[in-house]
């Protein structure tokens, strides 16, 4: 398959990089997306706006791929915060204008399956990745912003779209991988390892077809959590066992403090399947379904680094550090046991004749079959053998999706789409007292949360060639949203909220004029109305009065309005994209203290209005300065500011958080022959804040968010048809960055994968 993908980039970072969303130079026409071959993007492709993508050979030959978002490692503007392998609930999407803290501003999709995790907002609410191995995929797509009708405001990000593979014929593939992160921070020096093994088997015959990929992961995360305590908040005096081995050091508002060990370090067993099936009912209509299952088994423990004078280690109690005394809490080290299976379906029905009238029929279903964490409340060393604890279960959460939509052709001049969604999210969550954390069963509760929104929508939009150097994109957008069955529970008593219903109407239009064979200018706008999540609504408290603390059922949407100007340049070895981009959002979701009614706790609240405005450089070329030699290159520029939030004026011109101001990535792999990939990547992120009164400026300490730079290397080698190996390095530099938890070292892997 060959395939040409709109612009990807401008360069900075030296003479770095090669994401190859194209291997020949592309098809430079109107800012669209041209695809040749039977496997196009499901993206908007005719919307002449900024879209970027990898495919399944580039991602091969230049990126250390543990994880399905490894595949968005370098494209321009995107992050994810994936702390170790197999990092199923913190591995959030970061795009241009939001943040770590943002899961809910983007979406990610697998074969048109709904990805994202909208029960909530933030680092625990990440996409379920799992559900997708980097053998699967055969192609990653990235539209940058709001500007298509057919998504919801969830997309004012970005929309990922994962294709996985379908085959032509009888195809097989095994693929072994080992991992070897050395780790040194504070008092902790140790080396974590990782193992992963995959299988897939996929065939067409007449009609049929199908796909099976079976994997498994095993691997042991470095420490994500440190137990401190405050110096003045230690009472002079000799009570307490006297104890060694806290490490002094700064927190992220540069105040003293005391690191006393580690916590939530994951030993993470993961074990997914996932099958396809796909029928040609006829010459021009397809039937597919997807079936996935997805188990997670992970264990979380705390190390301490005190020592009495006997040398026995130290976990509780009252204990005295260079004469003050401070009590240890139970759980300041704790321990947790997670048991999931996930379960996920998906049925299509489409037409792709590509003449007057094609058609499609869709929906799915993410269950949260089994998720249930235990955690101890009982304090080390005797909290190993079981003792009193809390479990939470969140089995029957989930979410499901229906779609139809039609693409109308009346001439060459027009392509219309329309069509009709429907998204439902269900949170169930209970959680209980246990008098053994290990194996016990549930007990008393402690607080549970509940509810449902539901989001149907209608829309159109309509791709208007109206001369031979113009085109345009109108849309519109009609969604009613409602969050109904919502409670909110505490030990004894239940607050029920009453339902909610909403309308919004959101506009998109782009422009597209062709200056001349080799230049391409377009400008886009997009309206975005982000919904509440059921736990922004419903996850909160309950006070002795019985009234609801800690969270807000009336919250109002974000509304965002974003805007892009773009302008391509076709160079004799690859592509050159300029981008402006500007983006103003009201009533953005954020948990922050409400200074106005004199409130002590922070609470998800509305932020009156954010701005931000940026600049966004790519570059891409084949066969530069010698040939065989691909680089690709990005250097964004932001300025994203608070600007009113009359409940937190603190805040008010400060940076919004895990915004940075400059970042730029950069990939060159040099392919000498068909055997041999030598590929050398770096990244590079500027300070950011994690608090919306950037009253944190320590990067570099655990809770804080960093600058870094980090490089990467690999080394692809295909033995013969059958057989290929690679060896890498992430993070080559062993730079010692963060982002609220520390991300990884210097990790060593190797691979051995075999092709039939």
């Amino acid at each position: 398959m060959k395939t040409t993908i709109t612009p990807m980039a401008l360069a900075l970072l030296a003479a770095f990089s090669t994401l190859a969303c194209a291997q020949e130079a592309p098809i430079h026409m109107l800012g669209t997306v041209t695809i040749v071959g039977n496997r196009p993007t499901s993206l908007p492709s005719q919307i002449p706006t900024t879209i970027e993508g990898i495919t399944h050979h580039d991602i091969e030959q230049s990126i250390n791929a543990t994880d399905a978002e490894d595949a968005l490692k370098y494209l321009p503007s995107l992050l994810v915060r994936k702390r170790y392998i197999g990092d199923y609930n913190h591995a959030v999407l970061s795009t241009r204008a939001s943040g770590t803290g943002n899961s809910a501003r983007s979406m990610v999709y697998a074969d048109g399956i709904l990805l994202s995790n909208y029960l909530g907002n933030g680092a625990s609410f990440a996409p379920r990745w799992g559900m997708v191995s980097p053998e699967q995929v055969e192609r990653v797509d990235v539209l940058y912003g709001p500007f298509s009708a057919a998504y919801g405001g969830n997309s004012v990000g970005a929309v990922v779209d994962y294709m996985t593979r379908m085959p032509t014929k009888f195809e097989a593939h095994a693929k072994l991988a080992l991992t070897h992160q050395p780790f040194k921070l504070y008092n902790t020096s140790d080396t974590y390892q990782g193992k992963q093994a995959s299988i897939s088997l996929g065939d067409r015959q007449g009609g049929w077809s199908w796909y099976v990929d079976v994997g498994h992961t095993d691997s042991d995360g470095q420490p994500l959590t440190f137990p401190t305590k405050a110096p003045a908040a230690g009472k002079p005096g000799s009570a307490g066992i006297a104890v060694t081995g806290a490490v002094a050091g700064l927190d992220r508002a540069n105040n003293p403090w005391l690191i006393l060990g580690t916590a939530t370090q994951y030993h993470t067993v993961q074990d997914q399947f996932k099958a396809k099936l796909a029928y040609d009912i006829s010459p021009t209509v397809r039937a597919s379904y997807t079936f996935g299952l997805w188990r997670n088994d992970s264990k979380g423990r705390p190390q301490t680094y005190l020592r009495d004078a006997a040398g026995n280690p130290v976990y509780s109690g009252a204990v005295n550090i260079e004469g003050r005394s401070y009590t240890l809490a139970p759980t300041d080290f704790n321990l947790s046991n997670e048991d999931i299976q996930h379960v996920m379906h998906g049925l299509t029905v489409k037409s792709h004749t590509k003449g007057v009238f094609d058609w499609e029929i869709a929906a799915s279903l993410y269950d949260y079959d089994k998720d249930v964490l235990r955690a101890a409340t009982v304090a080390l060393p005797a909290a190993l053998s079981g003792g009193a604890g809390r479990i939470v279960n969140q089995g029957g959460t989930g979410w499901n999706t229906l779609s139809g939509k039609g693409v109308w052709r009346p001439n060459v001049e027009h392509i219309a789409e329309f069509g009709y969604q429907r998204q439902a999210y269900k949170l169930a969550s209970i959680e209980n007292a246990a008098s053994n954390w290990i194996d016990g069963a549930p007990g008393e509760r402690n607080a549970a949360f509940t509810g449902k929104t539901e989001i149907n929508s209608l829309y159109a939009q309509d791709c208007w060639r109206f001369a031979s150097l113009w085109k345009t994109v109108l849309g519109v957008r009609f969604e009613r949203w409602t969050a109904h069955d919502g409670a909110t529970s505490n030990r004894a008593k239940t607050a029920a909220h009453p339902e909610r219903s909403e309308n919004f109407v959101s506009p998109k239009a782009a422009l597209a004029y062709q200056a001349s064979d080799d230049w391409v200018l377009k400008a886009s706008l997009g309206r975005a109305v982000r919904m509440p999540t059921v736990s922004e609504l419903y996850q909160g408290g309950i006070n002795a009065a019985g009234d609801l603390i800690n969270n807000d059922p009336n919250l109002k949407p974000e509304k965002s309005w974003t805007t892009e100007l773009t302008a391509e340049r076709r160079l004799a070895a690859g592509l050159l994209r300029l981008t402006a981009f500007g983006e103003r959002t009201q009533d953005a979701l954020y948990s922050q203290t409400n200074t106005l009614a004199g409130s002590v706790v922070s609470t998800v609240q509305n932020v009156d209005r954010i701005n931000t405005k940026g600049l966004e450089a790519a570059y891409t070329a084949d066969d530069v300065w010698v040939r065989g030699l691909t680089l690709n290159s990005s250097v964004t520029w932001t300025d994203s500011k608070i600007d009113r939030n009359d409940k937190f004026a603190a805040s008010v011109g400060k940076w919004q958080p895990r915004i940075p101001e400059w970042r730029a990535t950069g990939v060159a792999t040099y392919a000498p022959n068909d055997k041999l990939a030598l590929t050398l990547a770096a990244r590079y992120s500027g300070s950011q804040y994690s608090t919306l009164d950037n009253t944190d400026p320590n990067g570099f300490a655990y809770m804080g968010a960093s600058k870094y730079f980090t490089t990467d290397v690999r080394v692809h080698y295909r033995i013969n048809r059958q057989w290929s190996a690679a060896v890498g390095i992430d993070n080559l530099n062993n730079y010692k960055y963060w982002n609220f938890h520390p991300y990884p070292q210097r990790t060593y892997v190797a691979e051995l994968k075999f092709d039939l």
